[in-house]
C-alpha cells in the first residue's frame, strides 16, 4: 500500500479557515506545513522535500530542472494559485510528475478588485491620510491631495483572465478610456467593452494610469523598463497584481525619483518575501502590499477545494482538472 506524505510549501493560507480541507488532506495522509527561502530550488529544495509525494506549493520556491532530477518519487504539485512559472513543466513531465493550477476564474474578481482598491489608495493618498487621522494631524488633511480615475486614460497591459476584469471595473465604473496591448486580445470582448487594441509604446505614452495583469515569460520580463519609463507622460499611476518582475524594478525607483511615476501600487514582487530595506519602501507614494490579491474568503475557500479534489483525484489514478503541461 501506497504512502502518502503531503507537503503545504510557503501557503500560508491554504486551509487555514477552512479547517475540512486539512481533515480531508490527513485522510489520504501524513500533511506537514513546510516553509523554505523563497528563492530555494535545485538539489537543495529536493533533500528537503524528499519523501513528499504530494505537493501543494504557493508561488514559491522554484521546482526547476535540478530538483526534479534530484527529487524522489513526486506524483504532483498542485498550485494553490493561477500562476506556473516558478515550474520547470518540462522536468516534471519527464519526472511523471502532474502540475495543476486552480481554475482562472476562481481568481478573477478577487485580484482585479484588489488592483483597483490599491490604485485607488495610492491615488487618493489613502494611507498616509489614515495614519495622520490616528495621530490626531486631522490638520494636515490639505497634505492629502489625491487624483481622481474619472475620465482618465488607462492601459492594461495584458487582458485575459484578470485583466479584462480590471479593465471592465475602470472602464464602467469611472468611464475612463481604454487601451489595451495583449497579442491574444479577444477582439470581441473589446468592441463589446469600447477597448482600444494599441501597441506597447502607444500604451504607456498616453495613459495616465497602467493596470500590469500579462503572464510573466521570455517576453514579459522587465516590460516596464528605462526604456518605456521614458516614453511615459508625467505623472502616471501603476497597479501590479500579476508578477514582480514585469517592472524594472531599479528603473521604476528612478522614475518615481524623477517625477514619471505619481504613484504606484504593488502587490508582487521579484523577491518575495520583501525585505523592508527594500528601496520602495522609501517612498510615500509606493504602496507595498504582501501578495494578498487573492485573499477574500470565497477566492481562498475555491483556491483549496481545488487543490484537495486535485490530491484526491491523483491517488486513485485519474488526472486532475486545469492540468499545465509543456
Amino acid at each position: 500500500m501506497v504512502e502518502y506524505r503531503i507537503a503545504i510549501v510557503n501557503s500560508s493560507s491554504f486551509g487555514r479557515r477552512f479547517p475540512d480541507q486539512m481533515e480531508r488532506l490527513q485522510k489520504i495522509g501524513t500533511v506537514e506545513r513546510i516553509t523554505v527561502d523563497g528563492m530555494m530550488r535545485g538539489k537543495e529544495l529536493a533533500e528537503r522535500l524528499r519523501g513528499y509525494n504530494l505537493i501543494i506549493s504557493s508561488v514559491t520556491p522554484f521546482f526547476d530542472r535540478e530538483f526534479f532530477e534530484n527529487k524522489d518519487e513526486l506524483l504532483i504539485i498542485s498550485r494553490h494559485g493561477i500562476g506556473y512559472n516558478n515550474i520547470d513543466l518540462e522536468a516534471a513531465r519527464e519526472h511523471n510528475t502532474t502540475v495543476s493550477i486552480v481554475p482562472p476564474l476562481v481568481e478573477r474578481d478577487a485580484v482585479a478588485e484588489n488592483a483597483v482598491a490599491n490604485l485607488m489608495a495610492v491615488m487618493r493618498m489613502t494611507v498616509p491620510a489614515v495614519k495622520a487621522a490616528s495621530e490626531n494631524r486631522w490638520k494636515d488633511r490639505a497634505s492629502f491631495v489625491g487624483n481622481g480615475i474619472t475620465g482618465k486614460t488607462v492601459g492594461v497591459i495584458g487582458c485575459g483572465n484578470i485583466g479584462s476584469r480590471v479593465a471592465e471595473i475602470l472602464k464602467h465604473g469611472f468611464n475612463t478610456r481604454l487601451l489595451v496591448t495583449d497579442p491574444n486580445l479577444d477582439l470581441e470582448w473589446a468592441r463589446e467593452h469600447g477597448a482600444e487594441q494599441v501597441d506597447l509604446e502607444t500604451l504607456v505614452s498616453e495613459a495616465d494610469i497602467i493596470s500590469l495583469n500579462c503572464t510573466l515569460n521570455e517576453t514579459s520580463f522587465h516590460i516596464l523598463n528605462q526604456q518605456m519609463f521614458e516614453k511615459m507622460k508625467p505623472g502616471v499611476y501603476i497597479t501590479n497584481t500579476a508578477r514582480g518582475d514585469l517592472i524594472d524594478e531599479e528603473a521604476a525607483c528612478k522614475a518615481i525619483e524623477n517625477g514619471i511615476i505619481k504613484g504606484m501600487a504593488v502587490d508582487v514582487m521579484h523577491e518575495e518575501p520583501a525585505s523592508n530595506t527594500h528601496p520602495y519602501f522609501r517612498y510615500d507614494n509606493v504602496l507595498v502590499t504582501p501578495h494578498t490579491s487573492a485573499y477574500t474568503i470565497e477566492c481562498l475557500q475555491g483556491m483549496g477545494e481545488k487543490c484537495v479534489e486535485d490530491l484526491e483525484k491523483i491517488i486513485v489514478g485519474q488526472k486532475p482538472e486545469c492540468t499545465v503541461e509543456k
